[in-house]
């Protein structure tokens, strides 16, 4: 099991602040998230980390990982 935190708008349009998931990648994250109502669209601009480590959707997740979704954030 692994544990995944949303944030910023993520977390605002999903209503899911952490949700626990068996996954082996963070690609299979993203396919369960998007099962779940959110748009690829809104995910793929994200900053990925696992353990706190910047990483892409290609990283292989190991039991007790932690994966944070951060949203790009525009400004002006």
């Amino acid at each position: 099991m692994i544990t995944v935190k949303l944030y910023g708008l993520l977390r605002l349009d999903s209503g899911i602040k952490e949700r626990q998931m068996e996954a082996g990648s963070v690609r299979e994250v993203y396919a369960q998230l998007m099962g779940l109502g959110l748009s690829g669209k809104n995910l793929d601009g994200c900053v990925i980390l696992v353990n706190g480590k910047p990483t892409n959707k290609r990283q292989k997740l190991n039991e007790g990982d932690l994966v944070q979704l951060l949203p790009p954030v525009a400004g002006g």
